[in-house]
């Protein structure tokens, strides 16, 4: 499928992911239309896009931002390390489906939905592939991203309706809250520190990586397929979180053990709590920060011909200038 002059609908535009998919796919002669479920960022419709603003679980916000569009990219989802499963339910799952059986009503061919590597949990084997168990981890997110795909890899019908899975990796880059915002903020408190003396492999992928695979899954029509995108470098959490710490001058993080971790974390957030303020780290994300191996983009390589072009070397550069000039306090607002 040639993408130029295609109109995708991007779900959560205003977000990280969206937001960067749509800057590369207006660059690539495509037409965007952007669905969000709040009018605080505007930053879509500076790119010229048009933003129609409601709920992916709502049945006609779903049909009106699916009207004449070729393809769509659900990015939209609830991301945090921890909360009330059904709230998880309603969005990751519920949304989902809801934006998949708009498109198909309207007549849509492509739907790629944004997975992610946390299907298989917290302790998968080296090199787990797209075939590798899927583990739940008694987690609201992992456990509603693989709700998810399976309930959209049954709308799968091909070539009137095509699914696309995506299990991402760690996506970091400009605007990436879980993997530069956070750390970053918390290093200049002198607050963070990686667990177990940093073991195990970050599975990293720098956005644009990751949109580029996204891209060459829908050229190829390869629906009903699955594939893990990273940058698919072998890079333990310790280099990454002293890379991070380096790139903005601050002083290298210290290695506790993983509980002492949690339960600073879990105090934290109980203080937080008692002063009304929302919780910025939950003691599950150490869960999510200490995985122990690299997965495998075998079959990405194979099927897509995908090649990481941003390593991290570059990836870090691009968002230390990104870093210069943004004021990243705001972003956690």
């Amino acid at each position: 499928m040639n993408l130029k002059n295609k109109t995708l609908l991007i779900t959560g535009i205003n977000e990280f992911v969206g937001l960067r998919a749509a800057e590369l796919a207006i660059a690539q002669g495509m037409k965007v239309r952007g669905l969000q479920s709040s009018t605080e960022n505007q930053k879509a419709q500076n790119l010229g896009v048009e933003v129609i603003t409601g709920s992916i679980t709502d049945s006609t916000v779903g049909q009106k931002a699916c009207q004449g569009i070729d393809i769509v990219l659900h990015t939209e989802q609830i991301a945090q390390e921890a909360g009330s499963i059904n709230h998880f339910r309603d969005v990751n799952v519920g949304g989902a489906v809801n934006i998949a059986k708009a498109a198909k009503q309207a007549g849509i061919k492509t739907f790629v939905h944004l997975s992610s590597v946390m299907v298989y949990g917290f302790n998968y084997p080296d090199a787990v592939t797209e075939t590798g168990l899927l583990s739940g981890e008694n987690n609201p997110y992992c456990q509603t991203k693989i709700e998810a795909e399976t309930a959209l890899l049954e709308l799968n019908t091909p070539p009137d309706f095509g699914i696309i899975i995506i299990r991402a990796g760690d996506i970091y880059g400009p605007g990436s809250i879980p993997w530069i915002v956070k750390p970053i903020l918390m290093m200049r408190q002198k607050l963070f520190a990686y667990a177990n003396d940093g073991k195990g492999v970050i599975n990293h992928v720098y956005v644009d990586n990751l949109i580029d695979g996204i891209f060459l899954a829908i050229e190829k029509q390869t629906y009903g397929e699955i594939f893990n995108i990273t940058d698919g470098q072998q890079t333990s959490w310790k280099e990454y979180f002293m890379r991070l710490a380096a790139m903005e001058s601050l002083p290298a993080p210290l290695s506790l053990p993983k509980d002492e971790i949690k339960l600073f974390l879990k105090l934290r957030a109980q203080g937080q709590k008692l002063f009304r303020k929302k919780a910025d780290i939950l003691p599950e994300s150490v869960d999510f920060m200490t995985r122990p191996y690299a997965c495998s983009i075998a079959k990405a390589q194979s099927l897509l011909n995908y090649k990481p072009t941003i390593d991290l070397e570059e990836g870090m550069q691009r968002t230390h200038e990104w870093l210069q000039k943004t004021d990243i306090q705001n972003l956690m607002k």
